[in-house]
Parts: structure tokens; sequence; C-alpha cells
């Protein structure tokens, strides 16, 4: 079995990490091609060292040369810049592109390896939030082959026909289903006295019950805003609308997401709350690869229990969802907001619910004009940023 090529883009990150995780177990199988990251030039040169990538891109030029400091003694070459990004993930020689920049950074080179027509592997959501239509009809113009990583749109990718999987149907009512239903632990303040949320510390909204993520992450997995950028991605992953979706809290976060047929059988997908099982599920399919991931004792389980979300507790996903129904000026909108808010919150410049007044100010204070090109997509990103850090700073 020959080597496929692979692209990591994130590889510094959460997602990058446990992707490398599984490469390293299936070494005969895949072969890293190209590592892309930030600005984390010392965790890079671990991986590179590591996987020897035949080429390494960092997001600034300065990150780059600090970078090649330390693989002086090494064959990997150094680049920089989104447009280097965009050339490794639409290489020729590359199969498999790894799509898991945090935010809308990783819009362009995902929509680079789509266009190229590889194997996606998304698990970066705001490429979906952002651009949701245009991205899909070029997934199929190009013949790509997009597979969802997020744990909860893989967990529905595996629950649902083969014939929407293979791309032969895009209709669910269709193929007998008639709900997705979309779990969500509900964060680490699932039960916290409601007056209390004002107070919340970075240090209290990182700290995830269930999974190990990045920063920018687990915030918005407290605000629940997480949840709510993923019931857009599922909109345009799995050409439904709002109507057809539901979000289910499920603290365990055992049942990674479910899917509801027209004769009343659900079927779930459930695992341990680890990244790597999703990621090996998108490398190998339609086969299956070790993941290092021990599989559940039911024995050890005590309950499962689920609860319909509370928009008082958690309004950032009300808004989403209204953003989704709206259309993509509206969803691109609070995208680009939310991570002017969650930036401000982390870096103590506004408190956690304020995370919500800006994003709701934001929307509200936004002319949303009708989106159809990248371009056009992209200026209401910046648009939206700007009026995000105004509000920020009246709220000071």
């Amino acid at each position: 079995m020959s080597q496929q090529n692979l692209v990591v883009l994130g590889a510094t990150g959460s997602i990058g990490l446990s992707t490398l995780d599984v490469v390293s177990r299936n070494e005969e199988q895949y072969r890293v091609f190209a590592l892309i990251a930030g600005q984390n030039a010392e965790k890079m040169a671990e991986l590179c060292v590591a996987h020897q990538p035949k080429y390494a891109v960092m997001s600034s030029e300065a990150a780059a040369k600090q970078l090649s400091q330390h693989l002086s003694n090494t064959t990997t070459e150094v680049l920089s810049g989104v447009d280097a990004m965009a050339e490794m993930a639409r290489h020729i020689d590359v199969d498999i592109v790894m799509s898991a920049i945090v935010g809308a950074a990783g819009l362009l080179p995902t929509l680079a390896a789509v266009e190229a027509g590889k194997k996606v592997l998304l698990a970066n959501k705001e490429s979906l939030v952002m651009s949701g239509q245009l991205f899909m009809d070029k997934v199929k113009t190009h013949g790509a082959t997009l597979l969802p990583i997020d744990s909860e749109h893989n967990a529905i990718y595996q629950c649902l026909p083969s014939t929407i999987q293979r791309g032969e149907s895009t209709q669910l009512i269709d193929s007998g289903v008639s709900k997705i239903l979309l779990t969500g632990s509900g964060g680490p303040f699932l039960n916290r006295p409601l007056e209390t949320l004002a107070a919340v510390t970075v240090e209290e909204a990182v700290a995830h019950p269930n999974w190990s993520m990045g920063r920018k992450i687990s915030v918005d997995s407290a605000t629940m805003m997480n949840k709510g950028l993923e019931f857009i991605e599922a909109k345009w992953l799995f050409h439904c609308d709002a109507d057809d979706i539901e979000v289910v809290i499920h603290p365990q976060s055992m049942i990674h997401s479910m899917v509801q047929y027209r004769d009343g059988s659900v079927l779930a997908q459930m695992g341990q709350p680890d990244m790597r099982t999703p990621i090996a599920y998108g490398l190998a399919y339609p086969n299956r690869i070790d993941a290092g991931v021990a599989p559940l004792d039911f024995s050890q389980i005590v309950d499962f229990t689920f609860t319909k979300p509370d928009f008082n507790r958690y309004p950032n996903l009300k808004l989403a969802i209204d953003a989704c129904r709206s259309g993509q000026a509206a969803t691109t909108t609070v995208n680009a907001a939310n991570e002017i808010a969650v930036a401000a919150f982390l870096d103590g410049r506004i408190g956690f619910c304020d995370i919500y007044r800006v994003n709701a100010l934001t929307l509200e204070q936004s002319a949303l004009g009708v989106l159809e090109s990248v371009e056009s997509i992209m200026e209401t990103d910046r648009a939206a940023r700007r009026r995000a850090q105004q509000i920020i700073e009246t709220l000071r």
C-alpha cells in the first residue's frame, strides 16, 4: 500500500497534534508532506523534527525565520504567509488536507484545497459558517471529497445513509431522515446559577469538563456559541434547513450526535470524548484504522442525560441559530464578532457576559448584504471585526 501525502493546517493546535498522533500509529499509510501553523515556532520545530515534512509554513515571516533557525540541520523547507499555506493545500503531490486552523484564518487555504479537488478533512467550522453555499458549490464543482471532523458532524455523517455519504443524494427526507440531533455538553456552566455568570473568570471558562481544546474553542463551548457555529455548519454540510436540526444537551459527551429517521429509529454514534476517533475515521474513510482510543466500557457508565438548551443561559446559541435563519451575511458577521469578543475576554478587556453583548450589537448594527464571492465574504468579515472592536471600546 502506497503512502498518502498529508498537509496539516493548524499543526500546533489540539486537532493538529491529535492528527499527527494518529498518523504516527499508521505510518505505513500516511506521510506528512507539510505542516502549517501560526506563530508557535518552538512547537513547530519539535513537530518537524519528529515528522520530517518536506515543507513547513508559518503565518508570519518573523515566525518562519525563527523556525528556520531551529531547523538549520534538517531538509524541511520553511515558508510563510497565507499564499504559501494555500500553495501547500493545493500542491499536486498532496492527497489529504486536514483543515484545523481555528477561525477565519483557515478559510482561504481550505478553499485552495477544495478547488484542487483534494480529500479535505474539515475541522475548521468557520469555513462553512463564513461561506456555506459558496464553499459547498466549490466542493461539488471541483470534485473534492469533504469529510467532517468535528465530533458532532462526524457522528452525524457516520449515522447517515450511504447514499448521502457518497453524495449520490442530498435530500435527507428522501432518504428517510426526519431530523438531525446535534448534541452538546453544555460546557462548564451548565448548572451554575445564572446570576453568577457575569463573574466568570477566564480560568473557569477555559476549563471544559470533558474535552481538551484550545482556549478560544473552550470559551465558545462555555457560551455554547461553538454549538451555534456547529448548527450553521450542519445546515451546509447536510443540505438541510434550520428546522431540520435540533440541539440537545448531553453532559456526558459520550453520544456525539444522532440522526432521527421517519420510521422512529434514532441512530447514534458513541465513543470516548477524544478527537482522534473522528480524525482516524476521516483519514481512512471508508476503512477504519487504529486511533489509539479505548472503546467505551458500558459497565462503567452510570447514566446518559438529555435536556433542551436554556437560551437564557446560552443566548449566543440562540443568536447563532437566528443568524442561520437570516442568511450568509448574518452568520459571517456573528462569527467575526465572536472571534473579536472572545479574544477581548481572554485578554481581560471585557466580561464573560459581554461576549454576547458584543456579538448581538455587532449583528444589529451591521448592514447585511448578499454575499456571492470570497471577496464580499472577507469584506463583511473585516467590517464586522471593526464594528466589534468599536463596541468593545464602549463597554470598557
